[in-house]
């Protein structure tokens, strides 16, 4: 048996399903691999052949309780509060349960939302490899993703301050990652018996020192910045591979049949807004008169409300159903962001908030699409004239069948395999073992 690799995960099924794909990659390289995560993803984990271990109650649920849709929707300072005592709790609980699943284990894998696996790592003297679907570290090439604002002016119009700016950007990252070391301060000594340290930010140990950090997303839609240290790399999406042998079934087929290729339109697994954001859809794509298929499943959305020209769809995986549309609408998403442009599709992106707006900028700047427009600021007539310049401009399908052909040629789990393969192999005591051997490459 080749070595143990615990993987932990927080969030919603676009940041856990990547790690699904890492497992599998792991497993056909000969490693043995447990993905932590919460209980709602425990079918699809193992229905994929990979050993799950609950680190707690269903996340889908706390997202879609009416606090968090009055946070996001109403006032963020009067409801987050209690949202950020819940979570806290959510962190606890999964620390503890990470504890237990990592014994034995060679190395962990984590998201960025479970850092307490770096404290973890430390009391096993094992290593812990960082994870992120956007650029977290800082650099002076670009400001922290979250930063939606235009570029300063440079100093006397001659001496250029971005560099500084953006270094100091990554403040916010800062007060986020206080939101994690809350819980993870108190389980170093009360669960670890770990002694305090200094907060060090996502991607370093307790001591200071840079661990690896990989970022899963392509480097052709986000290039590695030069200022980043050698630990830190991007590695390219971890792209999961649908097995379930989806197609359309006889009535989408017909719907598909009897005009041209239509629309994607889908927001995601976030219901915040759902009321609001279905009036808009519906009121945008009856003035637009095209045709769509929208992905109801993110609620709210009754066929009966829709035009003869709009297909509604409740769950289909977005790598096979994205062969059949023209183009595609969404929140901006790092999965779906990637898989529509794998697809080569033209592309509208529609943030309301962490790293959507992020994807959407790039998505604009690489011209597969048109300027993304804030949830919050979407109406019925900015929705409408987007779906009309997303299907006749044509620079933008030329510029999303580019980047197909460039996505084409990434291959990030075997790439992020390869580094925790070498990484385990480096780690202090483990120099002399011998190498993970790969299994299945014959057949």
């Amino acid at each position: 048996m080749g070595k143990r690799v615990a993987i932990a995960a927080i969030g919603t099924m676009g940041d856990v399903q990547p790690f699904v794909a890492l497992s599998k990659s792991l497993l056909k390289r000969g490693f043995s691999v447990v993905l932590c995560t919460t209980s709602d993803f425990r079918d699809f984990v193992t229905g994929n052949g990979v050993e799950f271990h609950n680190l707690g109650s269903d996340i889908q649920a706390f997202l879609r309780q009416s606090q968090f849709d009055n946070a996001m929707s109403k006032n963020l300072l009067l409801y987050a509060p209690s949202l950020l005592r819940q979570g806290q709790q959510i962190l606890k609980e999964a620390c503890r349960q990470l504890w237990n699943a990592t014994q034995g284990a060679d190395a962990i894998v984590f998201h960025q939302t479970t850092n307490f696996a770096i404290d973890v790592a430390e009391a096993l003297d094992i290593p812990a490899i960082m994870t992120a679907f956007q650029p977290i570290n800082p650099t002076g090439e670009f400001p922290h993703f979250t930063f939606d604002g235009p570029p300063l002016d440079p100093l006397f119009n001659r001496i250029s301050l971005d560099p500084l700016f953006n270094r100091l950007s990554y403040v916010i990252q800062a007060a986020q990652q206080s939101y994690y070391d809350f819980p993870r301060d108190r389980m170093r000594a009360k669960l670890l018996g770990l002694r305090s340290r200094k907060r060090n930010g996502f991607s370093k140990n307790a001591f200071g020192e840079n661990i690896p950090a990989l970022h899963a997303y392509s480097p052709t839609l986000s290039p590695r910045p030069l200022d980043w240290p050698d630990s830190t790399l991007v590695t390219g999406f971890w792209r999961f591979e649908d097995e379930s042998g989806w197609m359309p079934d006889a009535s989408f087929r017909k719907f598909l049949e009897s005009g041209p290729p239509p629309v994607y339109l889908g927001f995601g697994s976030m219901p915040w807004g759902a009321a609001r954001n279905t009036e808009i859809i519906t009121k945008a794509l009856r003035s637009w008169g095209g045709r769509a298929v929208i992905g109801s499943g993110w609620g709210g959305i009754k066929a009966e409300d829709l035009p003869d020209t709009v297909y509604p769809i409740s769950k289909a995986p977005h790598t096979e159903l994205f062969k059949y549309v023209s183009g595609v609408v969404h929140h901006g998403g790092a999965g779906t962001t990637h898989t529509g442009l794998l697809a080569g599709k033209p592309t509208f992106v529609v943030p309301q908030f962490f790293d959507q707006p992020y994807w959407g900028k790039r998505v604009y700047e690489l011209g597969a699409g048109p300027p993304p427009v804030r949830l919050r600021k979407l109406t019925p007539g900015i929705l409408a004239a987007a779906l009309e310049d997303l299907t006749t401009e044509p620079s933008y399908a030329v510029a999303a069948a580019d980047l197909r052909e460039r996505l084409l040629h990434e291959d990030g789990t075997g790439y992020a395999t390869d580094i925790i393969e070498e990484t385990i192999s480096e780690y202090p005591g483990n120099s002399d073992d011998a190498p993970v051997q790969a299994m299945g490459a014959a057949s």
